[in-house]
């Protein structure tokens, strides 16, 4: 087999780290609708979705430092041009939804007059009381929200196609490890 480009280490920790908080903040979210409203489990987990939310949009700072700094390892053998068009479009929408869904959900309940909170912190209000704009936010929120599980899968199910069909290096060079 022909030598594996790999992507940063750090960059490798932060792909499979920010899938797990993606998946806790999906969880967590999805979860609440299984207890009554007002019930404190159903609080505690949008209290856990608020925070891991704003733990995405810190770490996709992260994510974006280390793209930016180190060049993104070649897929050998090179796929059409078509699909490395695709794949920039998927990583880019995905890296809006990091960045995007954070700010809105920190949006939301600054315009709700709630507390912001961040592990024992409570952050400031990025915009004075106001429900209705905080409604319409929460609106888009979900929508992209619901769009998100659509990007996520198709990344994973393209990511498996290349691995499993085409047989390149693409999940290679994401790997933990050797």
């Amino acid at each position: 087999m022909q030598q594996t480009y790999r992507y940063h280490s750090a960059s490798i920790v932060l792909h499979w780290l920010m899938l797990i908080l993606l998946v806790a903040v999906y969880a967590c979210i999805e979860l609440r609708e299984f207890f009554e409203r007002g019930s404190e489990t159903r609080e505690l987990f949008k209290h856990w979705h608020f925070m891991l939310g704003l733990s995405v949009g810190l770490l996709v700072i992260a994510r974006l430092y280390f793209r930016l700094r180190f060049p993104t390892p070649p897929i050998i053998p090179t796929p059409p041009a078509w699909q490395s068009k695709l794949a920039k479009l998927v990583h880019g929408l995905l890296y809006l939804l990091m960045i995007g869904m954070p700010i809105g959900g920190w949006l939301i309940l600054s315009g709700e007059a709630k507390p912001i909170p961040f592990f024992g912190l409570e952050l400031p209000a990025l915009m004075g009381p106001d429900k209705d704009l905080a409604h319409k936010i929460e609106e888009i929120h979900e929508t992209v929200g619901k769009i998100g599980y659509f990007l996520i899968a198709l990344h994973t199910v393209a990511a498996l196609f290349h691995h499993y069909v085409v047989k390149d290096d693409t999940m290679l060079r994401m790997k933990i490890g050797k």
